[in-house]
């Protein structure tokens, strides 16, 4: 498990322009404030699942600190002890803040929207419902060259909830989302 995690943190990607070091013209365009980006979000295999997640965002710079945007997520996920085997597709909508305030430290703040599917119990039926998330927390931020950089970031999810009964399904099992990786500037 712990190869799962080293691999997660290591592969999981998001790819973010670099900001909040630079410095803005005195009357920036709006082609200059304007970033994008995409990549991995996650990636795991076990003998239980194997999980892939690609996200894509588009963000402003609203200030040379502070940024906000959106990013559009995938999830893919394939069970394989479940009877019968099933694969879920999740797909989601995030937007999201970023101010940075020292250094390379920033703040990110989040809403998420997630459609998830689930194997509804007994009847193992594919169940697809809403689940609703605001996060929020901290990271480091270490460039790479000019697009590129390093991030690591702590999130809680602060709207996590904990299953009631077997019957309930959340497509989280902890509220704390660690996301790392080597972002690149487009």
């Amino acid at each position: 498990k712990l190869a799962l995690v080293i691999t997660f943190l290591m592969v999981g990607t998001m790819a973010f322009a670099q900001w909040g070091q630079e410095q803005m013209a005195e009357k920036p365009s709006v082609r200059d404030r304007i970033f994008v980006g995409g990549g991995l979000g996650g990636l795991s295999f076990s003998s239980y699942y194997d999980y892939v997640a690609i996200n894509l965002l588009v963000g402003y710079k609203i200030t040379p600190k502070l940024a906000g945007g959106v990013q559009l997520q995938y999830k893919f996920t394939k069970y394989k002890q479940t009877k019968p085997e099933f694969n879920a597709n999740d797909y989601g909508v995030s937007p999201f803040l970023r101010f940075n305030f020292y250094g390379p430290l920033f703040l990110h703040v989040e809403y998420e929207y997630l459609s998830y599917q689930y194997q509804a119990y007994p009847t193992y039926e594919k169940t697809r419902d809403g689940y609703s998330s605001f996060l929020g927390g901290g990271g480091f931020f270490q460039p790479i060259g000019r697009n590129a950089g390093f991030f690591l970031a702590a999130l809680y999810n602060f709207t996590y909830r904990d299953p009631q009964s077997p019957y309930d399904f959340y497509p989280y099992n902890s509220p704390f989302v660690l996301r790392a990786g080597v972002t690149a500037g487009f």
